[in-house]
């Protein structure tokens, strides 16, 4: 009788700890193809094809065009702009880094070609700004704007187009 009640709690031990196998396998697997899914979502492809049906409703995949979807780059101005401005109680220094946001290579290298013209027109403009301007962030936001501004017309007349499409300030600092 021994061996009967040892052979039955024997059989009944065998399929519970399959089953918790199972089960722990399962919910792995699970958990693996959720984390595969997230990751393939989030990541994705990154073609730039886009699928076009045409009139005969063959799909064919078109590449958009480069002109607003290009990459950004940008062009470091080689060295801070350093000038001083006269206040009501005294004259300040302001140091300002400046960099270009521009789209696409052929942006990248004109404005690299023209930074001789690019800093002259930067430096004019930021000669001519008011220090009580400069002491609120309106004020840099302000002064920012006509930098973008001045840049772009001083480039208009060049190359014929607008080559930059942000200044963007890197450094600031006023004594």
């Amino acid at each position: 009788m021994a061996k009967e009640e040892s052979l039955e709690l024997e059989s009944t031990e065998e399929p519970k700890s399959k089953k918790k196998l199972f089960i722990f396998v399962g919910v792995g697997v699970l958990i693996a193809l959720l984390i595969g899914a997230g990751i393939w979502f989030f990541m994705g492809s990154n073609s730039e094809e886009v699928p076009v049906a045409t009139a005969d409703g063959v799909v064919q995949a078109e590449t958009p065009a480069t002109g607003d979807l290009a990459i950004a780059s940008y062009v470091p101005m080689p060295r801070p702009f350093l000038f001083n401005l006269p206040g009501p109680d005294r004259a300040r220094l302001v140091e300002i880094k400046v960099q270009l946001m521009v789209r696409g290579t052929d942006d990248d290298v004109l404005t690299q070609k023209h930074i001789p013209l690019i800093e002259d027109a930067l430096l004019t403009t930021f000669s001519g700004a008011d220090v009580q301007k400069l002491s609120t962030q309106a004020g840099k936001d302000e002064l920012r704007q006509l930098a973008l501004l001045s840049v772009q017309n001083t480039l208009q007349s060049v190359t014929g187009r607008k080559v930059v499409e942000k200044v963007l300030f890197t450094g600031f600092v006023m004594q």
